[in-house]
């Protein structure tokens, strides 16, 4: 079927200079960031996706996507950030051993260094992050792997990850059936689109006998890869049409070790490194909340009441660092949102944007 709103396309930023930044992380990963410039501007903002998606996300032409909605109020220089987990990327297709103690030691400080080099060491630079983006971005900054950042906005979850219950019977059980029983080394939302009769085509048609809620068979994928519910990452009355049918395209495939490193954080209440033993993480901390009391920088902790991927996550975080840090970090919860569709929806530029607007206010110049 062809495709109404090209791959990878950036035509949902009008009037703007549009460039790449590739970089290389200290072990060896070459990743790339997109600079959306309308001119100079003394607060930068960086934007980070989540597990399976792209800076796609956040620049989607069918809406007033948060992209366009900076530029249009002043700021003039947006980076987004496409790190190991994007699916502009190959890494996800494979089963790979990477977990987010990666993520925060050698993506985020890489990526601070070229954004940098790029726009000097004076401008105050704000992180907008998603999802698995935003829990690995809260680690390196907690972590103490990357500083010098003066607020950041942190959707869904962040430092206490919880989940579903069903969540957390995925989480313990899916790795290893999918690996080693399955023999998959991914999950895809796309299987449907696989030649017919193959193992991937036969599974994403079984994911659809117990997702009947749409006609969208990646959209049934995703339920099953993420959260729980008929969807699960969004209302679909919350998205614009295209949005939904192209579901395919703006989340990608992932290999199944960041579910390890989740269900451990989920079990343990908080954000915990993965392998304390390896010495190539000694410079991360074995809790990531240890130092909370710490880290100056200010939060505004974002999540929908009907989240149904990472629950009260941010309600919880946000309950803990204020028990540390009494008003430093806030809180916002949006009505009759969920997971993904924060940033996704077709009124998000009405609904949401506008409270992320005034965090940033307070924050910069």
């Amino acid at each position: 079927m062809a495709r109404v709103i090209p791959l990878f396309t950036l035509k949902g930023v009008p009037d703007a200079g549009i460039s790449t930044h590739p970089f290389v992380t200290d072990d060896g990963i070459g990743l790339s960031m997109l600079r959306f410039q309308r001119g100079s501007s003394d607060d930068v903002v960086l934007i980070i996706h989540g597990l399976t998606t792209s800076s796609d996300m956040f620049i989607m032409p069918e809406h007033r996507n948060l992209v366009r909605c900076l530029l249009d109020n002043g700021y003039s220089d947006v980076w987004t950030l496409d790190y190991r987990m994007s699916n502009r990327h190959p890494y996800n297709r494979a089963r790979h051993r990477y977990t987010m103690d990666d993520i925060a030691l050698f993506d985020y400080p890489a990526a601070l260094r070229e954004l940098r080099a790029a726009i000097g060491p004076d401008r105050r630079i704000h992180v907008i992050a998603h999802c698995l983006g935003s829990v690995s971005f809260t680690m390196s900054l907690f972590g103490g792997a990357v500083d010098g950042i003066a607020s950041v906005i942190a959707n869904s979850a962040a430092l206490t990850p919880r989940v579903p219950d069903w969540s957390r019977f995925k989480l313990a059980v899916a790795p290893n059936l999918t690996e080693y029983v399955l023999g998959f080394p991914y999950l895809d939302p796309r299987w449907a689109d696989e030649p017919r009769f193959t193992p991937a085509w036969a599974f994403a048609r079984l994911v659809d006998l117990f997702h009947q809620e749409c006609d969208e068979s990646s959209c049934h994928m995703l339920s099953m890869m993420w959260g729980t519910g008929w969807p699960a990452l969004y209302s679909h009355d919350k998205l614009h049409e295209i949005t939904h049918r192209r579901s395919g395209d703006l989340y990608g495939a992932t290999g199944v070790h960041y579910y390890r490193h989740v269900a451990a954080m989920v079990r343990a209440g908080r954000a915990v490194k993965y392998d304390r033993h390896d010495p190539l993480y000694d410079r991360l901390p074995n809790d990531y909340l240890a130092g909370a009391a710490e880290i100056d920088t200010p939060m505004l902790l974002t999540t929908g009441d009907s989240n149904r991927v990472f629950t009260d996550s941010n309600i919880v975080c946000h309950r803990r660092l204020e028990a540390v840090a009494p008003g430093r970090h806030e809180l916002a919860v949006f009505p009759g949102y969920g997971h993904q569709d924060v940033f996704m929806g077709a009124r998000v530029d009405r609904d949401v944007f506008p409270r992320l607007l005034d965090f940033l206010k307070q924050h910069g110049a």
